[in-house]
């Protein structure tokens, strides 16, 4: 049999049996090209409609601190930007954003920011359950980081459905080369699994094309996230922020990331799996294209937006002028122009209990 053959014979038995061994992983991205990724997304999305139709959830992200206390190397909200104008959103803007949200069809909320003591335990509590009160109809998703168990467990009976904590590498050399010694990639597992026990629906994940990645550490990454079992699994480009020690790196390609995604896809047939912004920074059609390989949901920012250009990860971040319900229209219409629809529901993962 030819190379090709038994490229589509691993993609066959992915879409049939939802797992590949570590060499047939390896073998499967090391000899990717765009014939074989063309059968891989057919594939994706033929798996994705069984599971969710043409419908694209969308998510209302409010970043409500650009404030860290870490200082990872990739990020353009380490502690030591210098640069970063930070800000925090009080309770009374999240829950304006929240107002605006709603009126616009978001039944989901993500409150995101960096890891920032000033928001207590009590402090989010109160928050959650304020949102939770005004919107019990709404999910509520966390993305602030690494907390205790109790603190976690505390957040989730206020009210908080869901929580994002990307592994960013499930290869433990390589997350050193991303983070200072003081973060670990054990502890950043730990946290997931706490999550998982906890309650919650997770979400992981790891960005494409990072520094000193290989495709050993790619295959680490789908076989953690296979043993994990998340529902949600968030992927994107590595794009460099100028305020950062990888601002001379190269960005993460597009390719590749549309084509890990049609593989989660398969390996996940119920994970919810978000075009992300970054996709969309990399390439005007980046986040139509992602859907057309297997995702399902979108992020839109309904964050106010005198703070959007300072909620910076990387360069070229797009939408930051926008107004919520112009993020929307344009949404909508992206999603149309490909025979998908954006539907107004809170986009609970199908994972099979």
């Amino acid at each position: 049999m030819t190379n090709m053959t038994n490229m589509i014979n691993l993609i066959d038995k992915l879409s049939t049996t939802h797992t590949l061994s570590y060499d047939e992983m390896y073998q499967l991205i090391e000899h990717r090209n765009e014939e074989l990724a063309n059968y891989l997304f057919e594939k994706a999305r033929q798996v994705r409609i069984l599971y969710y139709g043409h419908d694209v959830y969308m998510r209302g992200l409010i970043e409500f601190t650009n404030y860290c206390r870490n200082d990872c190397y990739y990020c353009g909200i380490r502690k030591s930007n210098c640069n970063a104008e930070r800000y925090r959103l009080t309770k009374e803007q999240i829950l304006e954003c929240c107002d605006v949200g709603y009126e616009l069809g978001f039944r989901t909320f993500v409150l995101q920011g960096g890891e920032d003591g000033y928001y207590t335990d009590k402090i989010l509590a109160d928050i959650v359950s304020s949102i939770k009160a005004k919107y019990p109809d709404c999910a509520i998703t966390l993305s602030l980081g690494e907390k205790s168990y109790e603190s976690y467990k505390l957040l989730y009976e206020a009210g908080a459905d869901r929580y994002l904590l990307r592994h960013e590498t499930a290869n433990a050399q390589h997350y050193s080369k991303l983070h200072p010694p003081v973060m670990s990639l054990k502890n950043r597992k730990q946290c997931l699994y706490n999550l998982k026990e906890i309650g919650y629906q997770v979400g992981c994940g790891f960005m494409v094309g990072s520094p000193f990645q290989t495709t050993e550490c790619l295959v680490d990454d789908l076989m953690f996230i296979k043993e994990l079992q998340p529902h949600m699994v968030g992927i994107g480009p590595f794009i460099p922020h100028k305020d950062t020690p990888f601002a001379g790196k190269p960005a993460g390609t597009l390719e590749l990331t549309l084509f890990l995604l049609g593989i989660i896809r398969l390996m996940l047939p119920y994970v919810l799996l978000p075009a992300t912004t970054a996709l969309g920074t990399i390439h005007p059609k980046g986040r139509e294209l992602g859907i057309l390989a297997g995702a399902n949901v979108v992020m839109p920012n309904l964050s106010p937006k005198e703070v959007r250009s300072k909620y910076l990860l990387y360069d070229n971040k797009i939408c930051t002028g926008d107004e919520a319900a112009e993020c929307r229209m344009c949404l909508t219409h992206r999603i149309e122009s490909i025979g998908y629809k954006l539907v107004v529901s809170r986009g609970d993962c199908k994972k099979p209990n």
